[in-house]
Order: structure tokens, then C-alpha cells, then sequence
């Protein structure tokens, strides 16, 4: 039962070894496969996965089934269509996706070959973080593992279809996370993000129909196929589908990742899995998904952990890794800390991301060094306007600006004492 509780979880040791093959096939690997790609037409794939209501892990929360159907299918079925998995995971605070990658590298696999079943497409490439070295090896094995066993290459399972799976080491950075500079890295060109439309379900990877899926998204699809539709909707405890691996990291005792139902409140997560605050601190704030979202409170505790609940109080569940922000760590120097990666990792393409993500972080230097003036603030308040949606090529300058915006919000009285000097000593990050 506990293996059907958290099937993304379920062949993942303690003792920090990796699923084999044998491991995989012993608790269900590739059934959901054999069952996809000899019974169920591609179509019909995407229609389970529609109707399982599985959304994409990687942020957005974008339906995966209905990703899948908009691919063109019917006009051309020749045609060359392309599947990507996006793991380029460089979000601060986020290691969801290492944990998959590095344990359990077949139950991606098996998820990425019954996408491209269900998209009818040929070739896919596992576009991995750089700095993912074991992750790197153990991909490489699974590879083997899953060719000599007949789940990879011609005719896979003697059902006529052929696939073959790239592993693409990323030379990039953040940027190659945001999906078309993923592509652009991915044809050997500069990393920077595209103009849309067109989308890359149209015209992605070298001009053909391309589908980008996030790894633990793709860690879900096995068991939806082996499971069942009901199964898998019986999982969740709100309105969103299944379960998801959540994080927390900062000042609590017991940091990490848990597989659980999706609908989980924020606060079962810090109080019972995170095991609480450490003695001495107290909780002031949390980013709920990763660096680039809008601060929570303690009065946001009882929020639950899905897509919805999250953004109506305020801000993104994102990679639904938490970053906890304890009662003695300046929130002010804890945004500058983001604010200076963010501004790093910008590719420089358009100016508001190129040119006031700098000054963001010029103005906070300032600010701390107790050298601003109280127009800085609403300087700041102006870029998280002129930086946010709708006014970049992608959306790094407005992730970047979720942090600010919502420590100004809520944190204001901790700028003002550093510009009028009535700082208390507090520790940075």
C-alpha cells in the first residue's frame, strides 16, 4: 500500500543507492508502458493523462494531456515531432528533480517513452543540469539497462515504434531552464529565449512540433498508465491530481523532500515532515516554490500546497520546494541575495531583464550600506512593474521581481530602518 501511495517515492533506499532494472520491473517498472504501447492507441494515451488530471510539475501547472493533444498530429503523421525533457533544474532552493534523476532514473525513462508514444515522436533528448554529474552517470546506465531489455530503440516491445533517447549535458545556466532557451542551447546557439508565437508545440526543436515536459512530471506518467485514472486522482486531497515531491530548506530541523498528496497544507509540511523551526528561531515568511516566488506568511500556514489555492493567496506553488525565512535573518539581505543571482543569470536579451535587474541590486547594495533614501523604495516598487509580465522575452525578470515585490509588501519596515539607521543587528544569508 505505501508503494501506492507515493509511487514517485516508492524505489527510492535510504541508503542513497539507485533503482536497478531489476529493482524498476520488481515493484511494476514498464507495465504502464507495455500496457500504453500495446493496447492503447497515442491518442489515447493523452486522453488518459488528460483525464487523470496531471499538470505540469516544472511550475507553470499547465495540463500535460492537453499539451500533448495540441501537438499536429493528424495533417502530417510523418512528420518529425520532437520530445525534451527539461532537466535544468537551477532554481535556488530547488532539488526535486535531482532526487528522480539520481535514485530511480528508469521511472523517467519509462515516462519519457511513453510521452513520445503518445506525440508520436522518434527522438528525445534529456537536456540535464551540467553541474549533475551522477545524475549524468546513472542516466547513462539506465540507457543501457532499458535498450538491452528491448524498452528503447527499434520496435520497442515488438510494437513498431522506435524511439531513441539523447542525454544532452548542459554547458548553460539558469536561463536554460525558460523552454525555448532551452532550445536554442539545445542547437548549439546562444541560450536566449525566443519570441512566442510561434509555440514550441508548433515549431520548436529545429523548426518541428516540440513538447517540453518537466522531469517529476514526466515520473508521473508510468503510474497513471499502470495505476489507472481513478488511482491516481484518488491520491490528492484538494483540487489538484496526485501527489508531488515538496521541500523545505532554512532554519527548520529536520530539511528535505517528501512525496505527498497533492492539497498537503503548508503547514503539516514545515510543522510535522520539516520537523518545525530550530530552537531560537521563529518562523517570519517562507518562499512556498523555489526563489522566484511571491513571500508567504504565518498566517498563510493553513494554504494548502496546489496551484490554485496558492496563487488566490498571492503567490506561485512553483516547484512547491519551500525557503523558509526565520525571524533573525535579514529579509532584506536575503532578497539581495536572490536579486544578485537572478541578475547573474540573465542572458542579456532584452533591456528590462538586462538592465534592471542590475539596478535592483545596485539599489539594494545601496539600501544595506545604509547609503538609501526612502525614493529608493518606490524605485523598487517601479521596476517589479516595469519588469513584470508581459514587458520581457521570458519570464526570468518577473520571477525575480516575486521576491521583491512581496518583501516590500510585507517587510517594508525592515527597508526603512536601514535607510532612517535604526537597523537592528540581524544575520545575513
Amino acid at each position: 500500500m505505501e508503494q501506492m501511495a507515493k509511487p514517485l517515492t516508492k524505489n527510492i533506499r535510504p541508503d542513497r543507492a539507485f533503482a536497478t532494472l531489476a529493482d524498476y520491473e520488481s515493484t511494476g517498472g514498464y507495465e504502464g508502458l507495455r500496457k500504453a504501447i500495446t493496447q492503447l492507441q497515442p491518442k489515447d494515451v493523452q486522453q488518459w493523462v488528460k483525464d487523470a488530471g496531471l499538470r505540469g510539475r516544472g511550475g507553470a501547472g499547465f495540463s500535460t494531456g492537453l499539451k500533448w493533444s495540441l501537438v499536429p498530429m493528424d495533417a502530417e503523421s510523418f512528420q518529425t515531432r520532437y520530445l525534451v525533457v527539461n532537466a535544468d533544474e537551477m532554481e535556488p532552493g530547488t532539488f526535486k528533480d535531482r532526487l528522480l534523476l539520481e535514485r530511480d532514473p528508469h521511472q523517467l525513462l519509462e515516462g519519457i517513452i511513453i510521452a513520445a508514444y503518445a506525440i508520436q515522436a522518434h527522438v528525445a533528448y534529456i537536456f540535464l543540469r551540467g553541474e549533475y554529474h551522477l545524475a549524468a552517470l546513472r542516466l547513462e546506465n539506465a540507457l543501457l539497462e532499458a535498450g538491452s531489455k528491448g524498452y528503447l530503440g527499434k520496435n520497442i516491445l515488438d510494437s513498431g515504434f522506435n524511439l531513441e533517447i539523447i542525454l544532452h549535458t548542459s554547458a548553460g545556466r539558469y536561463i536554460c531552464g525558460e523552454e525555448t532557451a532551452l532550445l536554442n542551447a539545445l542547437e548549439g546557439k546562444r541560450a536566449n529565449p525566443r519570441a512566442k508565437p510561434p509555440f514550441p508545440l508548433v515549431s520548436g526543436l529545429w523548426g518541428k512540433p516540440t513538447v517540453i515536459n518537466n522531469v517529476e512530471t514526466l515520473c508521473n506518467v508510468p503510474h497513471i498508465l499502470h495505476y489507472g485514472i481513478e488511482w491516481y486522482r484518488s491520491l490528492a486531497l484538494g483540487a489538484d491530481q496526485g501527489t508531488k515531491l515538496f521541500g523545505a530548506s532554512g532554519r527548520v530541523k529536520n530539511p528535505g523532500l517528501w512525496e505527498l498528496p497533492m492539497g498537503t497544507p503548508i503547514r503539516e509540511i514545515i510543522e510535522e515532515y520539516a520537523g518545525g523551526m530550530r530552537d531560537g528561531y521563529k518562523l517570519r515568511g517562507f518562499l512556498p516554490g523555489g526563489a522566484s516566488t511571491d513571500f508567504m506568511l504565518p498566517e498563510h500556514l493553513d494554504v494548502v500546497m496546489d496551484f490554485d489555492a496558492i496563487a488566490k493567496a498571492g503567490s506561485r506553488m512553483g516547484t512547491g520546494t519551500l525557503i523558509i525565512l526565520d525571524d533573525l535573518t535579514c529579509p532584506v539581505q536575503m532578497v539581495l541575495n536572490l536579486e544578485e543571482f537572478f541578475a547573474q543569470e540573465s542572458c542579456g536579451w532584452c533591456t528590462p531583464c538586462r538592465d534592471g535587474l542590475p539596478w535592483t541590486v545596485t539599489l539594494l547594495k545601496d539600501i544595506i550600506a545604509g547609503q538609501g533614501r526612502m525614493e529608493d523604495l518606490d524605485a523598487l516598487s517601479g521596476l517589479t512593474r516595469m519588469l513584470g509580465p508581459g514587458n520581457t522575452f521570458c519570464a526570468l525578470a518577473p520571477g525575480a521581481m516575486e521576491p521583491l515585490q512581496s518583501a516590500l509588501k510585507y517587510f517594508r519596515e525592515d527597508f526603512e530602518r536601514y535607510i532612517t539607521g535604526n537597523n537592528a543587528v540581524m544575520e545575513s544569508v
